[in-house]
């Protein structure tokens, strides 16, 4: 994802106000049992016929409410069309969950993203909503990229660039690579993102291979949100179950 354009169960604790149809079966590392309360419930975040528990949040419509959006459900799944950029945030703020996302890019491979812990909305270029998010761009899915919120991870350095360069707003270094960009399925093939926010601990998965884990994030709820950000995205599979503790 360029620098230069960078680019939520609810809030008491377990109640998960929405709900796809299931696809895939993860892998067993992805659904470890120990971590879910034991009457937590896996709630699907889109039904598979309409936006409902969603709003979009489109800069360029602002004038032009009426003009067609970039979010829209075709064939029983949640498209991005990538144009006009933007976000789909979901209605509820989120907590402690584990979000499976089975996404593949329906033409030319390119960009996209989840943004998870979303609040303040176009806090960044006047465009995205203050958040962290855990990015889909095609060959570097799994970077996490700071949207005027915080996170740490293992060798920084190395993983941000110079010290003096990190920042969460614009022109700072924003971006923290991946441990893998070997994780992803060929083009026109589903991927499936695994993502584990407990407290300010932010881990993901891509197709099994763990990819990034962040701590002291410096938010730890919020709305989730989907990206149009020049890429046509389908989305067959958006299901969160609450959890009390990550993955080992």
């Amino acid at each position: 994802m360029p620098r230069y354009l960078h680019t939520l169960i609810a809030v008491a604790v377990f109640t998960i106000p929405v709900s796809m149809a299931a696809s895939a079966e993860p892998a067993d590392s992805e659904k470890p049992a120990s971590t879910a309360p034991a009457a937590a419930k896996t709630q699907s975040l889109f039904n598979g016929r309409d936006l409902s528990g969603w709003h979009a949040d489109v800069p360029q419509l602002d004038d032009k409410p009426d003009a067609p959006g970039p979010f829209i459900v075709r064939d029983g799944m949640l498209v991005s069309l990538g144009q006009p950029g933007g976000h789909l945030l979901t209605d509820a703020e989120y907590a402690n969950y584990r979000l499976q996302v089975e996404y593949r890019f329906a033409a030319k491979p390119g960009n996209c993203g989840v943004l998870v812990h979303a609040s303040t909305p176009r806090a960044l270029y006047k465009m995205f909503p203050k958040s962290i998010e855990v990015q889909m761009n095609h060959g570097h899915a799994g970077d996490f990229w700071c949207i005027v919120e915080d996170i740490t991870v293992p060798d920084m350095e190395k993983r941000r660039g110079p010290r003096e360069n990190w920042g969460i707003t614009e022109g700072k270094g924003r971006r923290i690579l991946n441990l893998t960009d070997d994780s992803e399925a060929p083009p026109g093939q589903w991927n499936t993102m695994t993502i584990e926010c407990v407290g300010d601990a932010v881990k993901v998965w891509v197709n099994g291979h763990l990819v990034n884990h962040g701590t002291g994030c410096t938010a730890t709820k919020g709305r989730l949100a989907l990206q149009a950000e020049g890429s046509e995205v389908e989305f067959r599979k958006l299901e969160l179950t609450p959890i009390t503790g990550l993955t080992e």
